[in-house]
């Protein structure tokens, strides 16, 4: 009896101590986010691939847009009707990073890995790093009080700057990923155009090297990859593909980005007369859209699980 007991309390013991663990380590997978119920299919499947990576760490979803997150905060005032549609209560309550920090502080998670869905080092990634690192910088007198043990930032899907992690090999993985999208270009006879978000503040170029790449790993397809915001933008893509003879007479348009939100439904696939669609259809090619996000597509999330490994090994934490 005594035997038994003493087994029991053993494996409850262990029991406990396997749960604290466990609960060391927490993900933040930070997207920039969306508004549009079925483009948040895209930031559910890169979540849910990387809990079942790491089954053991609790994994947590941020929005660093501002506006998107408070459009959210007032369809939270009404959550059943979210819900209905689909909406999963991590996505309708997303909060900030500095609030998510702070409620893993107060639940007693010590390493933390914020890896971003972002498609390279530009202003999102940019501004999420310097919260990021705020947070780090907290030096208390005692080593006990620190907010957190460790602290890890994973990078983008095409990379970011520096030797550690060339971006130019991040590149060449991201393409592997497009294999479907070139086979389904093929299928149709179609020339593939990505439309990448783009800014105006910092270069984006990244997209002419990763177009050129996706050009000599697939030759038998031509690709264009332009963006919504800076360069190359619609007007230079629409010269591109009037150029080359013989002529492109069918275009499988798709968003570069992580979720088919907005800029895909309107800048993309609108029926506005600026729309990319409309206006390529005007110029006389036959446009086929496809509104699918690269979250959706499994390799491309999966890149996300290998930064994450990265991000926790160069920093010592455990997964």
């Amino acid at each position: 009896m005594k035997k038994a007991y003493f087994t029991i309390l053993f494996l409850l013991l262990g029991a406990i101590l396997c749960t604290h663990l466990q609960a060391k380590t927490a993900i933040i997978i930070a997207s920039f986010g969306t508004t549009k119920p079925l483009a948040v299919q895209s930031i559910d499947n890169i979540t849910s691939r990387v809990k079942s990576a790491f089954p053991g760490t609790e994994v947590r979803v941020v929005f660093t847009s501002n506006i998107i997150r408070s459009i959210w905060k007032k369809r939270s005032r009404n959550p059943k009707e979210w819900i209905d549609k689909g909406i999963s209560e991590e996505i309708l309550f997303t909060k900030n990073i500095l609030s998510t920090f702070g409620d893993l502080k107060s639940q007693g998670f010590k390493d933390v890995i914020v890896q971003p869905t972002h498609l390279f080092h530009m202003e999102q990634y940019h501004d999420l790093m310097q919260y990021v690192n705020a947070v780090k910088s907290i030096r208390t007198i005692r080593d006990k009080w620190k907010p957190f043990n460790k602290i890890a930032l994973g990078r983008p899907a095409l990379g970011t700057v520096g030797d550690a992690y060339p971006y130019h090999d991040d590149l060449k993985q991201a393409v592997k990923t497009f294999a479907d999208d070139v086979a389904l270009a093929r299928q149709k006879d179609a020339a593939l155009v990505y439309i990448g978000h783009g800014n105006e503040l910092w270069s984006t170029g990244i997209y002419v090297e990763l177009q050129q790449l996706m050009r000599k790993t697939y030759p038998l397809i031509k690709t264009f990859i332009g963006s919504v915001e800076g360069y190359p933008g619609l007007d230079d893509i629409k010269k591109r593909l009037g150029h080359y003879t013989p002529k492109i007479e069918n275009i499988l348009l798709k968003p570069l980005m992580i979720v088919a939100g907005d800029h895909a439904n309107n800048d993309m696939a609108g029926d506005k007369e600026d729309s990319w669609k409309t206006v390529l259809s005007k110029a006389g090619f036959h446009v086929e859209t496809i509104l699918k996000g690269l979250g959706s597509n499994n390799d491309f999330a999966d890149l996300f699980i290998s930064h994450i490994k990265d991000a926790a090994k160069d920093s010592g934490i455990d997964l």
